[in-house]
């Protein structure tokens, strides 16, 4: 076979089978349940290590709380790799989808904890 035949081959695309399209959305599930997941961990976190009454506008604290939250989207990296969720076809769509899944419920998780004592 030449190289030539090798380009033609690779260049046509495979039909899909059910069973992969199953795959595929069941690994989509878990890639954001895992965001979701480390968001409210890291939201929680967020609240454990800054003092509520220290947050007031955008300072040193806050910027804490967010890069707690910014390691939480890198670590999910890792944990892709060991459960064996990721593939060749993540681009930066697909991580920009991550990072906004661990970031909403960060926000979320944060904000409903630091306005819990308020009530």
């Amino acid at each position: 076979m030449t190289a030539e035949q090798k380009d033609e081959q690779e260049e046509v695309p495979r039909k899909r089978t059910p069973e992969m399209k199953k795959q595929e959305h069941m690994v989509k599930i878990k890639r954001t349940m895992i965001g979701c997941i480390l968001g409210i961990l890291t939201g929680v976190i967020s609240f454990l290590i800054v003092d509520a009454s220290q947050i007031v506008g955008f300072q040193s604290y806050t910027i804490l709380a967010l890069l707690i939250m910014v390691a939480g989207v890198v670590v999910q990296r890792h944990i892709f790799l060991l459960l064996h969720l990721v593939s060749g076809k993540m681009g930066a769509k697909d991580w920009f989808y991550q990072g906004f899944m661990t970031f909403a419920f960060w926000f979320i998780t944060w904000t409903i904890l630091l306005t819990g004592g308020s009530a």
